[in-house]
């Protein structure tokens, strides 16, 4: 338009019209130029700053329960920090899971990265995939130990894993395999409430959950440079996530259908009302803990689907939930 404008007015002027009108083309040039460099850049910017912001990764390593479903591996979430993975809780499949997510993109999640474990409890679902977690990054050139913190009896569990695979140790450290002598120690901390663990990256603290007859069940709480993250682990409602969630980023909680729930044999319902959260009662559990955004895992469905369980806490909840899978990244 600004063009057109400036031409009529020159030939209203009829003054140089061959010098006004090459004046004119470099000027509309110019403003051309200007105009299509400044979204491009902003975009640039934007998206540049959008690459930056991501300090901090949720990445579902396994979302099962102790069913034995082929589409997910058992309960794990990696908490990822500019590049460094954290592990909460190591069910069947992690190590494969954390190959599966580098090969996505998620760096950090190079095996020989895996330092650093955080377990709720000491269910087989949870931790079943141990062995795995101490080996496995040793045998593909993680060369310092394994920190791992837990509940009282994690220290046990590290030590009779360690001397049933003592053979397998023994040879790859003598039998001429390139190896290092650090990788598969594992540093055991059995903690109590409170902050457990600290660095540059996160501030882990630990809070205490019911989930039936075990006595030391724990949640966690991720405090990072630009998220607050609570995981429930296995559990019955607990005030403590809602006191350590309070207006969090994100929650991710376990959850059974309570529609399901009622076609369950006795004996059943009496065991999972005693470990576990239902749908309606995560419901009210999000409804007080304000997360940002809810993630649903260890879901137990049996006879309802993935859409009618979310439905399910969508009848009293009315924040952002979703049900989460094997490799989700958030």
């Amino acid at each position: 338009m600004a063009f057109l404008m400036i031409i009529s007015i020159n030939r209203l002027k009829d003054l140089k019209l061959s010098n006004a009108l090459l004046c004119l083309i470099l000027l509309t040039g110019l403003l051309l130029l200007s105009v299509q460099a400044a979204p491009n850049s902003k975009i640039s910017t934007l998206s540049h700053k959008t690459a930056e912001s991501k300090i901090t990764q949720i990445v579902l390593l396994g979302t099962g329960t102790p069913n034995a479903d082929p589409e997910r591996s058992g309960p794990s979430i990696a908490i990822v920090v500019n590049g460094t993975p954290y592990l909460v809780d190591f069910g069947p499949g992690v190590v494969r899971r954390a190959a599966a997510a580098e090969k996505k993109g998620v760096k950090g999640l190079a095996v020989k990265n895996l330092k650093h474990a955080f377990v709720t409890h000491l269910h087989s679902d949870h931790t079943a995939g141990y062995p795995d977690l101490i080996l496995t990054p040793w045998v593909l050139e993680r060369n310092e130990p394994l920190e791992v913190y837990g509940p009282a009896g994690i220290a046990a569990m590290t030590d009779s894993i360690l001397k049933a695979y003592q053979e397998d140790i023994n040879i790859r450290l003598t039998g001429g395999e390139p190896s290092n002598k650090e990788g598969y120690k594992v540093n055991v901390h059995e903690i109590v409430p409170g902050i457990v663990y600290k660095d540059n990256n996160v501030t882990v603290t630990a809070f205490e959950v019911h989930h039936g007859k075990w006595p030391h069940a724990y949640g966690y709480k991720f405090q990072t440079p630009d998220r607050t993250i609570v995981i429930s682990g296995d559990c019955t409602p607990s005030p403590a996530v809602v006191e350590n969630c309070d207006g969090c980023d994100v929650l991710i909680h376990e959850v059974y259908s309570a529609t399901a729930f009622t076609k369950r044999p006795s004996e059943w319902q009496k065991y999972h009302s005693s470990y576990h959260t239902s749908s309606t009662e995560l419901a009210e559990l999000a409804t007080k803990a304000k997360p940002k955004l809810l993630i649903l895992y260890h879901q137990l469905l049996w006879s309802s689907t993935e859409s009618q369980l979310v439905d399910e806490i969508r009848k009293g909840y009315s924040g952002a939930v979703v049900s989460g899978h094997d490799l989700d990244i958030y």
